[in-house]
């Protein structure tokens, strides 16, 4: 995916993660954080667009891409697991989005997260 860098935005890191929308399913995509949003590339053709709120979603080709601007998320939260470590992003809205690494670390992603 290429990211257009908004003004005064750096990007942070990007990483190889599953996906789970407020809604329900299972999406294996990159997800790259910034300074600024955190931007999610579903890897297979697959529109997520009937799940996600119209103002996260954009459409680019035949490729999901979520957006989440750092300012709407109202809270971070982890559930580790032995054999999952999931990030939950609570956003304004009261929706839940779900990345979880499997058995990864997570501390990384929640710091890149946290940092603006």
């Amino acid at each position: 995916m290429k990211i257009e860098l908004q003004p005064g935005e750096i990007k942070i890191d990007t990483w190889t993660i599953m996906y789970i929308p407020p809604n329900g399913g299972n999406y294996n995509g990159k997800l790259t954080i910034t300074n600024k949003r955190l931007l999610y590339d579903a890897k297979y053709d697959v529109s997520v667009k009937g799940l996600l709120s119209e103002a996260l979603f954009v459409k680019w080709g035949s490729e999901g891409y979520l957006e989440i601007n750092k300012d709407q998320i109202a809270k971070v939260s982890a559930e580790k697991s032995f054999l999952a470590k999931k990030i939950l992003l609570t956003l304004g809205d009261g929706s839940v989005h779900t990345f979880n690494y499997g058995m990864m670390n997570i501390d990384k992603l929640i710091q890149a997260i946290q940092n603006s």
